[in-house]
């Protein structure tokens, strides 16, 4: 059993998933910063001030006024859009990378790929048949 669990735990499949994990995980951390200190400041410079971090819906009345969505999750039940939004913001950068990479491997796999092998010839008692049977249809 021991044994099938090192089989199955050692196959490339598993390995190369248990990577593509932790990369993923450490790419994540980078489109959070990109996302959460670049791209959303910038969206909040463009339309005045505009932060997303901060937008939310109490949903109970021990949050008054209107605290930082931080000090408001403290105080009792919020939902918190504008976290939603930034998270789709994250998704969407993820994704589009995601493509461009695999459009990118894609091409370099096809510039790299020989050229297909012509197929083999016919065996010659094919050929011979393929005479006899034209030889006929002529008559």
């Amino acid at each position: 059993m021991l044994q099938d669990f090192k089989n199955f735990a050692m196959k490339g499949n598993v390995v190369d998933l248990a990577v593509g994990v932790i990369i993923g995980a450490a790419f994540s951390k980078i489109v959070d910063s990109l996302v959460g200190d670049i791209i959303m400041p910038l969206i909040g410079a463009i339309t005045g001030g505009l932060d997303f971090s901060n937008y939310y819906l109490p949903l109970t009345s021990a949050i008054q006024g209107h605290p930082a969505y931080a000090d408001a999750k403290k105080a009792g039940a919020v939902l918190g859009y504008g976290s939603f939004i930034t998270a789709v913001i994250n998704f969407l950068i993820i994704a589009f990378v995601l493509f461009i990479a695999i459009k990118q491997i894609e091409r370099l796999k096809g510039s790299h790929a020989p050229a297909p092998a012509a197929p083999p010839p016919p065996p010659r008692s094919e050929v011979l048949l393929e005479e006899i049977r034209d030889a006929l249809v002529k008559k």
